[in-house]
């Protein structure tokens, strides 16, 4: 069983999330996301209003899980430009819930995000509200990423199997993958055909699977980034520096730092296979600086002045200068002034078998993976 390197800042193994929670949380998944897993907005709005009509949202330490209960990572699947004008109708993870309860012949226990980053990270306390069950305080990334298989429990042989495709006109497929590779071309094609984007059920097992695989603490993580950027908002604090000071305290998450502030001067940004692909060019303020970020959903390498300051699986972010709110990649915009943060990502996600899957080669970058920290001097 892997060690438990996850963000143990709050380790109450139950704790009921407030409205004030949630609205944190938003904020640190948008972080944490590195420009992915769609604008978390629609999903904040949505929680508001369950908890208003007296929903309530139970976190749970993974510890506290049954070894034999069954648990399901969930997300949406898709480019998240689409999602920005193509809403869910709510019922789409639960027809999922559903439709994987009668193939296993068991009721889901608990769910939690299949990736932090974003909205994605936010969908599961839907589904939990609505259902009466718990969220685990854990996910599958560490992050964001743009594929399915870029989880790791397909790093450390998991099954993706059986994968619950569904969409808001009510269809649901049941996807049984030779590998978990052929899982994200089939989805991805679903997706496409569903409008651009769908709801997924995918790496669902027990208990004890979870515990050896799952990133952990990361719910945890998201609030208490949230809530430190608001309270130095509120005491008119710099939120960038409590925001690093804040990641200073999580156990992997702890190196990070302002890479770049300025203004974008280019952006070239398309709809390409389900996924949002291309480019951000920043000029600095008032210097000949420039930092080029190149995305797929995820910011996924950045270059000043043509030199590389860090790439994938490390977290890329940018955030309103003067707001300190991170900006997804779909909400990019010509003329826009931020800040980029990089981040550093836990160990689990920096090793040879982890980088085969998702550092730089596999999204055909040339560069060879380097810790951020040691890039940047961060040490």
């Amino acid at each position: 069983m892997q060690e438990n390197h996850g963000y143990r800042a709050e380790a109450e193994a139950v704790r009921y999330l407030t409205l004030e929670d949630v609205r944190d949380m938003a904020l640190g998944t948008a972080f944490l996301g590195s420009g992915g897993g769609g604008a978390p907005v629609s999903a904040l709005l949505q929680l508001e209003a369950a908890l208003a009509s007296g929903r309530q949202i139970k976190l749970i330490d993974l510890a506290a899980v049954p070894d034999d209960a069954l648990i399901a990572p969930c997300g949406w699947m898709g480019a998240p430009t689409v999602s920005e004008e193509k809403l869910p109708n709510g019922r789409e993870a639960i027809r999922g819930l559903e439709k994987l309860e009668e193939i296993k012949g068991q009721r889901v226990f608990a769910v939690f995000p299949v990736e932090i980053g974003g909205s994605n990270g936010l969908s599961p306390l839907l589904i939990a509200a609505e259902r009466g069950i718990p969220v685990v305080d854990c996910d599958g990334m560490g992050r964001a990423f743009p594929e399915s298989q870029m989880v790791v429990f397909n790093v450390y042989g998991c099954s993706a199997n059986p994968v619950i495709v569904t969409d808001e006109k009510g269809n649901v497929i049941v996807l049984e993958a030779v590998t978990n590779a052929e899982e994200e071309r089939i989805t991805r094609v679903l997706s496409i055909a569903m409008g651009g984007s769908c709801h997924v059920i995918d790496y669902s097992g027990s208990g004890y699977q979870m515990k050896q695989h799952a990133v952990r603490g990361t719910i945890s993580l998201a609030i208490a980034v949230g809530r430190a950027v608001r309270l130095a908002r509120s005491a008119g604090r710099d939120p960038f520096a409590a925001l690093i000071s804040c990641l200073r305290s999580s156990s992997y998450y702890s190196h990070g730092g302002v890479l770049f502030d300025g203004k974008i001067v280019d952006l070239d940004r398309n709809t390409e296979g389900g996924f949002a692909v291309g480019r951000a060019v920043l000029e600095g303020f008032g210097s000949t600086e420039r930092m080029v970020v190149e995305f797929q959903n995820e910011n996924l390498v950045a270059r000043r002045n043509g030199t590389t300051v860090a790439t994938v699986p490390d977290i890329l972010t940018f955030f309103d200068r003067e707001t300190a709110e991170p900006i997804t990649t779909e909400r990019l915009r010509y003329g826009q002034r931020l800040k980029l943060v990089g981040l550093s990502v836990p160990p689990l996600l920096r090793t040879a078998q982890a980088l085969a899957v998702f550092g730089p080669q596999a999204f055909g970058i040339a560069e060879q993976y380097q810790p951020i920290e040691e890039i940047n001097g961060w040490l």
